[in-house]
């Protein structure tokens, strides 16, 4: 996983993926059992200025799928319904976290895909377990990211202790508020939910398009029911052999890397922000800023961890950086930290949907797989990752040490490894920093006849419906008809990254309008 990716090249062919009968617009449902299940979806209309043809409807789930006849939850959708005669049957989507809200999504995907192809689908998005509009969602400590919080680096063991008191009353509150659900929030239940919520749908099989943590929910679905897979869209790809203290540290080498390419925009932008054309030495003032904020914080609130909160977007995409760097200049320049404390409040600080976000977010990575109980084990892993990766390591620690305190008993990862599933696409930046290169690869080569798409350069994480055409003809291809590229090597089809970013200007905004939107609703951390 740390390793970063080499120079990708290769005339790629192309192939179709297996055929599959459209389902025609209209046409009279069967009446297999599977089928009976789609009258228990009421959909009724909920627009938005955006997205105005967007519907919402609700379903009730077992809390323990293997339990069925216990306690029920219930789970909130939306659906695009399509439009066109050729039906391709529901595309299901989801943005990543674990935690992330995918209702707004299906209107995101929807009006992003060329018409012809949306019009096909049903795109239908979904609250997890325990997000958002879904019941019970949960909200394990209100607050809990208030500022001014502990400096991340605990170069004392006063500061060491307060963090590990935060992480720890976090796992406490979570265990005594949610007892009975957290043991079922989990990769393996949401994936049972998707599966419910197909034959709800009355779908013989699932389309499925997913970002992030999302790649690993589609994965695992595919292992658990290859047959009930008609295609498999991944981009932006957690590596699945890492679930997920390995994950998480590996992605801390790459965030660093990450940074210092916003030191290296900034330097090459000097007679806009004015803060020198060596990287090194702008990246030497960015630490003596965060040593200053950690001594004084900003308007009382933006401290050295909400400093590293702050610029964490810059590691995910590249449109926030002329946002940050304004804020950088500012304070360093002319000792003005309202731009600074402006960012804080525009991209870190946490309000009541992003404790719920961080609450399931926790929940499922802590109850997935093993993590150390031993604390002086994530001491020594961290320090030596820090030596080398300072920019995120030890905030990245904290966010997930209440793992080394949870609750509940983890699970044992899923081999995602599948020769069953039809041809799968693959997207993946060589420079994203949230899911390093690597686990594109790995993933790759554990779904046989899956297609690896490339875009060489980039280090944004969620990377199609974004602007770049390269990558969404091959996406808007795959949902037409399942055809793939097909590549000589690894690799089977390269396209260039989109520009970096241009300072912002009166009349020019940094980023595309696709690009903001969409990392919008995929968040961070994700």
């Amino acid at each position: 996983m740390r390793k970063r990716a080499a120079v990708l090249c290769g005339a790629a062919a192309v192939v179709v993926a297996g055929t599959f009968a459209a389902v025609p617009a209209g046409a009279s449902p069967s009446h297999s059992p599977e089928a009976v299940r789609a009258a228990t979806l009421s959909w009724k209309k909920c627009p938005t200025t955006d997205y105005p043809t967007l519907q919402c409807a609700s379903l009730e789930v077992p809390l323990d799928h293997g339990d069925p006849g216990g306690q029920h939850i219930t789970l909130a959708l939306s659906r695009v319904p399509h439009t066109a005669k050729k039906y391709q049957g529901p595309l299901l989507v989801n943005p990543g976290g674990p935690g992330g809200s995918g209702r707004t999504l299906a209107g995101f995907v929807a009006k992003s895909l060329p018409k012809k192809v949306a019009a096909e689908y049903d795109v239908i998005g979904f609250d997890p377990r325990g997000v958002g509009r879904s019941t019970p969602a949960l909200t394990c400590k209100p607050g809990h990211f208030g500022s001014v919080r502990p400096d991340p680096v605990p170069a004392t063991a006063a500061i060491e202790r307060a963090n590990l008191q935060r992480a720890r009353s976090f796992a406490e509150a979570c265990g005594k508020k949610y007892a009975s659900v957290l043991p079922h929030i989990n990769t393996l239940s949401a994936v049972r939910d998707m599966d419910a919520i197909r034959r709800a749908l009355g779908a013989p099989k699932l389309n499925y398009f997913g970002y992030s943590y999302g790649t690993y929910l589609g994965t695992v679905y595919a292992k658990l029911y290859p047959e009930r897979v008609r295609r498999l869209v991944l981009d932006s790809i957690v590596d699945p052999t890492g679930v997920w203290y390995e994950d998480n540290l590996g992605q801390d080498p790459a965030f660093n890397d990450r940074h210092r390419a916003l030191m290296a925009w900034i330097a090459k932008h000097d007679a806009t922000y004015g803060l020198g054309t060596d990287p090194g030495k702008i990246e030497a003032r960015w630490y003596a800023m965060r040593t200053a904020l950690a001594k004084k914080p900003a308007d009382g609130r933006v401290g050295a961890a909400e400093l590293e909160d702050t610029f964490l977007p810059g590691g995910y995409y590249n449109g926030y950086w002329p946002h940050l760097a304004e804020a950088f200049a500012a304070y360093v320049n002319a000792k003005d930290a309202e731009p600074l404390v402006e960012a804080y409040e525009d991209f870190a600080a946490v309000d009541a949907a992003g404790d719920n976000g961080y609450s399931v977010y926790t929940a499922v990575q802590c109850r997935d797989g093993s993590w150390p109980r031993d604390w002086d084990a994530w001491r020594a892993d961290h320090w030596a990752v820090y030596e080398k990766a300072p920019f995120m390591t030890w905030n990245n620690a904290w966010y997930n040490a209440p793992c080394a305190f949870w609750p509940t008993r983890p699970l044992e990862p899923v081999n995602i490894a599948n020769g069953e599933v039809p041809p799968a696409l693959l997207f993946q930046a060589t420079d994203d920093a949230a899911t390093p290169y690597e686990g594109g690869a790995t993933t790759h080569a554990l779904l046989r006849g899956s297609s690896f798409v490339v875009e060489q350069g980039g280090g944004n994480h969620g990377i199609t419906l974004s602007g770049n055409s390269c990558l969404d003809t091959h996406l808007a291809k795959y949902l037409t008809d399942g055809t793939v590229p097909r590549g000589t090597g690894t690799v089977d089809a390269v396209c260039k990254a989109l520009p970096d970013p241009r300072p912002l200007t009166a009349k020019v905004a940094s980023g595309t309008a696709h690009g903001s939107t969409l990392h919008g609703l995929l968040g961070f951390r994700g």
